[in-house]
């Protein structure tokens, strides 16, 4: 486990001395808002009034070639104004990424501009956010389509092997260990039909390109009428679809997924177009991405998003596999049909 107690009072003392490098105090106030793949913590100087959120990297997960390249599209959207994003903040020599280092460890850290609104209140049907969201994707990927990227540009690659395949980044959704095996039985029969199907679907330019990977509504901050998308991170080359599959992450079993999904297509079609196979996809995306979910939870247990879903998690992963198989009229393995019919 990586983010234990003693972990974190570590890169808090090595952030709290790197802050002079964004030209605060070492006596700024330092918080820490979330751990998940990053640390993200909150620097406060109340003497300048100045505020900055910093993330702290996930040790050896994304390189610095992955990061400058996040950080030049988050510049390009920001000059453009295609959408809301927080700016990165570069050090006062102008370098955009710090290096946190002891004698265990090397890890990045960046800074952004800090930016005031709260996630989206998710107390009630939460297809007005969807429906704005939906709009907001469409123009992140028309800019994604058109912006000329550096030629050193590099981001992660998101395949279905790199997603739940045999390169998955994630790890294996199997070490999930809460599945039985004929659970497991299903669920790769569900792998199975996820990749033909989205072999048939394709990569083609119009449908699989540089998006933001992870626009849950964790990742919106509201503040009146403006609606600010964070943490790129995990932005890199996949299905343009994959941003509605990732915007409902962890909820994929809610009642109210179609409401949802047809809220999405609505506000994203009122900016871009989508063709038939493009909406058909999406179920299959939202599938592939629960299976990858089950891998992260697995691979990262210590985190309090893992710690609170572990439980639950794995059977609603294998009844919305039984669903989907239904769905495509999957004739499921004898022991599988079985337990279906229990």
């Amino acid at each position: 486990m990586l983010y234990h107690d003693s972990y974190i009072e570590r890169i808090s003392g090595l952030l709290r001395a790197a802050l002079p490098l964004w030209g605060l105090s070492e006596k700024s106030e330092l918080a820490l808002l979330t751990f998940s793949e990053n640390a993200t913590f909150l620097a406060t100087e109340a003497d300048v009034r100045r505020r900055l959120v910093l993330r702290v990297h996930r040790p050896n997960y994304c390189q610095h070639a992955e990061i400058i390249s996040e950080l030049d599209w988050l510049n390009s959207l920001k000059t453009s104004r295609v959408i809301n994003v927080a700016a990165p903040i570069p050090q006062l020599n102008g370098e955009r990424i710090a290096r946190l280092e002891d004698e265990t460890s090397v890890t990045f850290v960046v800074a952004f501009e800090f930016v005031a609104g709260a996630e989206p209140d998710n107390t009630r049907d939460l297809s007005s956010w969807y429906r704005r969201l939906g709009e907001i994707a469409a123009r992140l990927h028309l800019h994604s389509l058109d912006w000329q990227r550096p030629p050193a540009f590099t981001r992660k690659i998101w395949t279905f092997e790199t997603i739940i395949g045999k390169r998955a980044l994630w790890g294996d959704w199997r070490s999930l260990s809460h599945f039985t095996p004929e659970e497991i039985t299903l669920l790769e029969q569900t792998e199975r039909q996820l990749k033909a199907q989205l072999d048939d679907y394709g990569c083609a330019p119009d449908r699989f390109g540089l998006v933001h990977c992870d626009m849950r509504l964790a990742n919106l901050l509201v503040e009146g009428e403006q609606m600010t998308v964070i943490d790129f991170d995990d932005c890199g080359i996949c299905w343009f679809g994959w941003d509605f599959a990732t915007a409902v992450s962890f909820i994929e079993d809610d009642p109210l997924l179609g409401n949802y999904q047809a809220a999405w297509l609505e506000g994203y079609q009122s900016v871009r177009p989508l063709s038939t196979q493009d909406k058909s996809i999406l179920p299959a995306l939202v599938m592939l991405r629960r299976l990858q979910l089950s891998a992260w939870i697995a691979s990262h247990a210590e985190t309090p998003t893992a710690q609170r879903l572990v439980a639950s998690f794995p059977a609603g992963t294998v009844m919305l596999a039984r669903q989907y198989l239904h769905e495509h009229a999957v004739n499921m393995a004898p022991d599988a049909q079985q337990e279906n019919l229990q």
